[in-house]
This record gives structure tokens, C-alpha cells and sequence, in this order.
């Protein structure tokens, strides 16, 4: 799950790249505006399926879901899958030697899983290959002490190991810049300062109870009020200081460079409820620049991050004007400027002669940061994919549909590989210039302006799956707020209750890979998953290795969307989709209300195009 992501995934509405979940959806579709391919919902077709009423009953095959769960849990392979892709493969980062490894390797196995069409889709270039190799570095003076870092994604080496005076620079604004300059010459920097240690109050590690497990069922009863002064921070709001951090970066890091810094170390983040003592979070917030995997937008300053105890006592001797002189070695290496980034994806081919065109998809991210072996993020997600079609294969199922795995590449760094996909099988909104050229900070922001244009196979999308959520078990599943669809989980469900599959939410969840079909108009769910130690400890961090794994659980999650992958297959409907998405009206809907207050005086440029209605 990528970092900025899951700083916003609880907030008050869910927002993608593609397109911001909690606007305003049309209530029901105007048929005048339904002709062009990509509004063929009005078809006869299409209103028996996706936009058409459903059954109020599920037609549930118990014995074949006891087929499922005999395989699932007596035949297991999910580990076997785990130890092959995090301890042999180790960390995946995004178009690095490691990623291109996965890839062919789960092409592989998923063709030994008896699975068809298992290839690499190319969803364009991504920027610079890297991988570290080795990093290590010392304090000399005072007191010689081995201090634990890990470069930083995308950092260049160091020419060899490297010797010089450290020094502690804490900006808050530009100005800050000055009183620097001339003086960092040949220094091994200290970025900032360390975030305090919290005492560890409660448990690092959990399981969700029947209560949270209850208050989930409902929509979001506690929604975060952003605006009020004094109250917690808007997304908006949150992103726009992530952009004056980065421009202030952007400047500190252009002077570095001209006065020849030897070597940047930066403070581990904490992780939830104060879990971040002792571990290295290596990932969005260590890499000093947004894009650090451009050529243009490159960090060229070696850099590393830091246990906040190792860097804490540095940070403290600094501050007390003691000399400090260290030893840093940062060695990394660059395969290419241009890298691709590429999806794996295979298929069980659909049997019935009308419905085999249809596909049910499942997957999750194969990518992951570098201080760990990507167990937990997201090599759990993946490997349950991975079992859960190969039980479908073991147990000789044929199904109706066509169901399709996807593992995808660049999730950590915005969802790039999904969103590749769903751009190039099922449909992009078509953006003005104006928005297609604008920052893309403020693209985020606003989110699409132009209309939706979807592609035929749009069309047969039936539903997307995907686990990233660590190696937690599954307790239910978020619909996206689709309401039609909640009635359909439940009744899934109810046999699987034993298994603590029990949930069906009404609400939004954010943070990975099924927003990119959400954003479309598709129906793309999210497993609701025990949190486990996942943002406490192990989410982007060195802990994230074999050893978190819970191996029932993973046997669990896959029988689980091993079933749900085999109910859609099987139904006579499609699942029912969402309204289909119009951001280009939703735009006029969103704008002010005119005549609220007669008396007021318009303003001098009142009626002009783009000035604000009274």
C-alpha cells in the first residue's frame, strides 16, 4: 500500500489519481446522454445485468464450497508461494533487476497452476532501474558506534566509503537555507530532526472484534470535519503541506549539490501508535523527492535513512555543539533510465458459450519497498491471488466466466500498474488541456474533469478483488459504497462465518489497487483484513519479511476469495455496478447556489467566465 495513500484512506472520502470517490454520482442515468459505446447502459442487455434489478437469492453451492475449503486449507500451497517470492526473490521496487524477477516468476507458476495466457503486460515506462547493495555506516567521534541505515530508494552510491564532519540542518521555511550556505562542503548531512518516542500504551499487534467488526457494518458514523479551525487536517490540506515540504526540499537539496555534500541521513518515520522504535521505514517519505525514480527529478546526493535511536543521539550531540565525525558507505546500482513497469496476468477460461467473454478479476500488487522482502505488502495479497485460482485449478472447477489474475507493478508509487490496465482494457476520462497539463499535485486535488471513455471491454468487466492489506485475515469486504451489491456479499458470506468472514461495510476504503477500477465505474472491492502489526511495524518497513506471515491465515484469505472468485463466475447476472461515473457534471452540481442572500452586492467582476456565482 503506498505511503501517502494509507495517510489518507480513513479520511473523509477516498481519493485516487483517477478520480476522488466521494464526489457526487448521478442518481439514475439520463437516457439522452446513453448512446455512444460507453454509455450503453440503457441497452436491454446491460439493464438485465449490471444497472438491472438483481435476485434476492444467491444460488449458494455448499458443496462446492466444501470442495474449496478441503483444497484450501488441506492442500495449501500459499506458503510454499510466500517463501518462493519474498525469500527468494527478496524486496521487488518498481523496474528494478528483483521486479522483472517476480514477474517471470509468478508468469511461471501460474502456468504450472494450470492457468492459460500467463504473460507481462507493458504499462509504460516508469524511470530509473536501482537496486542497493550494500549499506553500512559508523560514528568515528566521538565514540566509535555501528549506526543502521538503509539507502534510500533511488539514491545514488557513495565512492566507496566515505569520511567527513556531520552537520544538523533543520529547515522549517527557505529562509532557513541561508544561514547553511558556505558551510556544507564535504559534510555527511543530518536532514532534520528525529520524531519523539511514545510510550507504548496499548499492543502493537491486533485482531478486530465483534464490536469494531458491528460499527463497520454501517457507513461512516465519525466522519473527520475538516475546515473548522483547530480541527484535524483535510486531505487537501494534508497534500498541500506535502507540497511546500517538497518544494522546500527541492531548493535545500539544489544548494547540497552545488556545494558538494558528501552524504545525506535522514531520521526512520514512526509507525502507528508509536510502533516505529527500533525498525527503518524505507519508502515515499525517505527518498527526499517526489518521482525520485526520473532522471530529471533524481536525487544526486547520496542518502540514507536511519533507526530514530541511532540517528536520535547524533541529533543530540549536534544540538549541543559537540564535534561529530562519521563514515558512511551508500552502495547502490542503476540498470537504466527508461525502465517499464509490467503486469503479471494469466486465466482460467469461461466454459459457457454466453458468459465466457465476461471476466472476474482478483489480484493485488506484486511491487514493494526495499528494507524488507514486500511479505506483508504485498506479498500476501499476491500469493492469495495466486492460491486462490490455483485451489479453482486443483479442484478441476471450469468455470462459467472467464477469470483472470493480475499482480501489479508500481502500486507503491501511485497505482501505476493498475491504473495502466484499466486505462488501456477499460476506459480513461477524456481531460481538457487545461487539466492535463496542470501540476499534478493539483490534478490530484481536484480530480478528473473530463468525461469517462470507455472501451467494449468495459462492457464484460464483471468485478475486481484484491487483499493488501498485510497478512491479516479476511473478516469481510467493503462494497464502495455500492449498495446493490451488499445484500449479495452477505448471503456469500454466511457459510464462511466460522472462518470469521462475517462483515459486509457499506463505506469507502482507500490505499491500493481496486481505486483504479472504482474510479471507472467498475465494481472493485477490498477485503477487510485483521490489521495485525501491519501500520504498527511492518507496512514499509524492515520488518516486513516471512516471519509476520500467519500462515492459516493466508490459507484462510484464499479459499475465501477463492469462493467469491467462484460465485461471480457462476451467477446468471453480472454484479451490479455503481451509477456510471460523470466528474464533467458533477463539476456544475458542485458550485455555489445562486440568490442565497438577495442583499448581497455583486462583486465588480461578477458574470465574467470563471468568476464565482452569488
Amino acid at each position: 500500500m503506498p505511503f501517502l495513500w494509507s495517510a489518507v484512506r480513513r479520511g473523509v472520502c477516498t481519493v485516487t489519481l483517477l478520480s476522488t470517490v466521494c464526489t457526487t454520482a448521478l442518481p439514475a442515468f439520463a437516457a439522452e446522454k446513453q448512446k455512444s459505446r460507453h454509455e450503453a447502459a440503457t441497452s436491454a442487455e446491460a439493464m438485465r445485468g449490471y444497472y438491472g434489478p438483481q435476485p434476492a437469492i444467491e444460488n449458494i453451492d455448499l458443496n462446492m464450497y466444501a470442495r474449496i475449503r478441503t483444497e484450501g486449507y488441506a492442500h495449501s500451497h500459499a506458503m510454499d508461494y510466500m517463501t518462493g517470492l519474498a525469500d527468494g526473490i527478496g524486496p521487488r521496487l518498481t523496474g528494478s533487476p528483483n521486479m522483472k524477477k517476480a514477474n517471470e516468476w509468478t508468469r511461471d507458476r501460474l502456468t504450472d497452476a494450470g492457468l492459460v495466457n500467463a504473460h507481462l503486460e507493458d504499462w509504460g515506462e516508469f524511470g530509473m532501474g536501482w537496486a542497493q547493495v550494500n549499506s553500512w555506516a559508523r560514528i568515528v567521534t566521538p565514540d566509535t558506534e555501528p549506526l543502521w541505515i538503509q539507502a534510500a530508494p533511488w539514491s545514488p552510491a557513495t565512492k566507496g566509503a566515505v569520511t567527513g564532519d556531520a552537520v544538523l540542518v533543520e529547515l522549517t521555511t527557505a529562509a532557513d537555507l541561508d544561514k547553511y550556505k558556505g558551510k556544507l562542503a564535504g559534510k555527511i548531512v543530518l536532514l532534520g530532526a528525529p520524531h519523539p518516542i511514545v510510550d507504548l500504551t496499548e499492543p502493537l499487534f491486533h485482531r478486530y472484534t465483534e464490536e469494531e467488526l458491528k460499527e463497520m457494518e454501517g457507513y461512516e458514523g465519525q466522519q473527520r470535519r475538516g475546515g473548522a479551525a483547530g480541527g484535524p487536517q483535510t486531505i487537501q490540506q494534508l497534500l498541500a503541506e506535502r507540497q511546500r515540504v517538497a518544494q522546500l526540499r527541492a531548493a535545500a537539496l539544489k544548494m547540497m549539490a552545488a556545494e558538494g555534500v558528501a552524504a545525506i541521513i535522514t531520521p526512520s518515520r514512526d509507525g502507528g501508535k508509536g510502533g516505529g522504535t527500533g525498525i527503518i521505514f524505507d519508502d515515499n517519505g525517505a527518498n527526499l523527492s517526489r518521482n525520485a525514480q526520473k532522471r530529471e527529478s533524481a536525487v544526486t546526493i547520496p542518502n540514507a535513512v536511519a533507526t530514530v535511536e541511532g540517528y536520535g543521539r547524533l541529533y543530540r550531540l549536534l544540538k549541543a555543539s559537540v564535534p561529530v565525525q562519521m563514515e558512511v558507505n551508500i552502495e547502490t546500482k542503476f540498470t537504466g533510465d527508461n525502465e517499464h513497469g509490467v503486469d503479471t496476468v494469466a486465466e482460467i477460461p469461461g466454459t459457457d458459450p454466453k458468459l465466457k467473454d465476461e471476466v472476474v478479476m482478483v489480484g493485488g500488487h506484486l511491487d514493494s519497498w526495499i528494507s524488507g522482502t514486500g511479505a506483508t505488502d504485498n506479498g500476501a495479497g499476491s500469493v492469495v491471488a495466486m492460491e486462490a485460482v490455483r485451489i479453482l485449478k486443483a479442484i478441476g472447477y471450469k468455470p462459467r466466466r472467464t477469470i483472470r489474475i493480475a499482480l501489479w507493478s508500481g502500486e507503491e508509487e501511485g497505482l501505476f500498474g493498475s491504473r495502466g490496465y484499466v486505462k488501456q482494457h477499460f476506459g480513461e476520462f477524456q481531460e481538457p488541456a487545461a487539466a492535463a497539463n496542470a501540476d499534478p499535485i493539483v490534478s490530484f486535488l481536484r480530480g478528473p474533469q473530463g468525461p469517462l471513455k470507455t472501451t467494449k471491454e468495459w462492457e464484460t468487466l464483471d468485478a475486481y478483488y484484491n487483499l493488501d492489506n498485510g497478512t491479516g485475515r479476511i473478516r469481510g469486504v467493503y462494497t464502495q459504497e455500492n449498495y446493490a451489491i451488499a445484500p449479495i456479499f452477505e448471503q456469500w458470506l454466511k457459510p464462511l462465518h466460522d472462518l470469521g468472514a462475517t462483515t459486509v461495510s457499506y463505506r469507502n476504503t482507500g490505499g491500493t489497487d481496486h481505486l483504479s477500477f472504482d474510479a471507472v465505474g467498475l465494481p472493485g472491492f477490498q477485503f477487510i483484513q485483521d490489521p495485525m502489526d501491519y501500520e504498527t511495524r511492518t507496512h514499509h518497513s524492515n520488518m516486513d519479511t516471512v516471519e509476520r506471515i500467519h500462515q492459516e491465515d493466508l490459507k484462510q484469505a484464499a479459499t475465501i476469495e477463492a469462493i467469491f472468485l467462484y460465485n461471480t463466475a457462476e451467477r446468471d447476472a453480472m454484479m451490479p455496478r455503481k451509477p456510471f461515473p460523470h466528474p464533467e457534471e458533477n463539476r456544475q452540481r458542485d458550485q455555489q447556489l445562486k440568490n442565497l442572500f438577495p442583499t448581497a452586492v455583486p462583486a465588480p467582476d461578477a458574470g465574467k467566465p470563471g468568476a464565482p456565482q452569488q
